[in-house]
């Protein structure tokens, strides 16, 4: 069988984060989240995939390669103007030739089972006179959100884009099987009002010429859309991680169930760590620190004396300095947080927080979230950052500064203050 992965969008939303790498690169349980996606199609069967490529294509092609090394083959499909599913798949055409395939964006994580079960439903309806595809699907809480599936029976009425009615809170999870009869739906596909071939658009057709779309839910699912997706898609592929200690463990170290630590990594005296969290090669931690749950910390990355990490994504060859805390967050590569700094991620009134998305002010539905750290930032000492801020790359934020608003990148922000000075006689 074989596949089609899109993974050739610019990621604004994910955005610092994809301004030094694309999002199918960033992190999940420590591995890019595309390797994810390779491993569940490899596990469902799949032994040949069409990569659509656009943005950062060259760090995607570095990676893979010819796929031989995740038990595929590759074939890179480049996607020049990036004007759409329905046109990202369409490029496709002559890889797939007549065969059945699976279509999956390359940001979206389901679990194992679910896979299966959407071959499965393939094999139980696609021998129908009108069969027309499977979707997935799965039921989510913001459908204004989503292109959303009207459904009865298990048969696709209507797929709407992002509805301003909510009748239906039955989203598309971006996984499909179609036949190459797709390819002809996609042929008549007009630009949608956002100016894009929207595949959606696509299977709309094929239901209005009288063929039959079916649904096939999912169980578990990660769109990550939006910085805080790799959160929820990182602590999910961590509970199911096998825990392993390949590194050095000095006396006095408390580890729990389920922590891998890598080759290479030293763990110093006095330092806690509670599963799941992943720990790569060459790092060193401690002594003396504290990791919490569902934290995932690269290669060759410096965890110094006294520090807490809860909840996070760390990045390679990043150094997080002594006495800092650092919640619920996400800290690029090659970042340097001086001793002291304190990353809040609670508002006072404990509501939902706020991030800048795309342009607009949306709620991440998190009672707790930090920040957002893109590629090679420093802070300096002492310096605190509000929730729900982000530090575009190459940018540095000044001793004892606070933080509440986003830094773009390249960007300086430093505390300016005023000394007076007078003689003083102590008594």
């Amino acid at each position: 069988m074989k596949a089609v992965v899109l993974a050739a969008g610019l990621g604004t939303r994910m955005r610092p984060l994809t301004f030094t790498k694309p999002k199918f690169l960033l992190p999940v349980a420590g591995k890019p989240a595309l390797d994810h996606v390779l491993t569940l199609l490899k596990n469902a069967g799949v032994e040949e995939i069409g990569l659509v490529v656009g943005y950062g294509k060259e760090q995607i092609i570095d990676r893979y390669g010819d796929g031989s090394e995740f038990g595929v083959k590759i074939r890179y499909l480049h996607q020049k103007e990036l004007s759409g599913t329905a046109n990202a798949v369409s490029l496709a055409k002559e890889f797939i030739g007549g065969e059945r395939f699976m279509v999956m964006n390359a940001d979206t994580l389901v679990d194992q089972e679910s896979i299966d079960g959407l071959l499965k439903r393939y094999d139980e309806v696609h021998s129908d006179e009108d069969f027309g595809g499977v979707i997935a699907t799965i039921e989510v809480e913001q459908p204004e959100l989503f292109g959303i599936i009207h459904a009865e029976d298990g048969r696709v009425r209507e797929v709407v884009e992002k509805p301003r009615r909510l009748e239906s809170k039955l989203a598309n999870a971006g996984i499909y099987i179609f036949d190459p009869v797709i390819f002809g739906a996609i042929g008549k596909t007009g630009k949608s009002e956002r100016g894009e071939y929207e595949l959606t658009t696509s299977i709309q057709i094929l239901i209005n010429e009288g063929k039959t779309v079916y649904t096939s839910p999912v169980n578990l699912w990660a769109d990550i859309g939006r910085p805080w997706d790799l959160l929820l898609a990182n602590r999910y592929f961590l509970q199911g991680q096998k825990g392993e200690i390949h590194g050095k463990i000095e006396t006095n170290v408390h580890i729990e169930n389920n922590v891998y630590i890598g080759e290479g990594t030293r763990v110093r005296s006095g330092s806690y760590i509670i599963g799941p969290t992943y720990i790569g090669n060459d790092c060193d931690i401690g002594p003396n620190c504290f990791i919490r749950p569902c934290t995932s910390i690269g290669d060759n990355v410096r965890i110094g004396n006294a520090v807490e990490i809860k909840n996070c994504i760390i990045m390679d060859n990043t150094n997080i300095g002594h006495l800092t805390y650092a919640g619920d967050s996400v800290i690029g590569s090659n970042c340097n947080l001086g001793a002291g700094t304190t990353i809040a991620n609670l508002r006072l009134d404990e509501k939902p927080i706020k991030m800048e998305v795309g342009g607009q002010v949306v709620s991440s539905g998190r009672r707790k979230l930090g920040t957002i750290i893109a590629d090679n930032v420093k802070t300096g000492i002492n310096c605190t950052i509000n929730v729900g801020v982000k530090i575009g790359p190459n940018s540095a934020i000044g001793p004892g500064t606070i933080v509440y608003r986003d830094v773009p990148p390249n960007t300086m922000v430093s505390l300016k203050t005023e000394i007076e000075k007078k003689e003083w006689k102590p008594e």
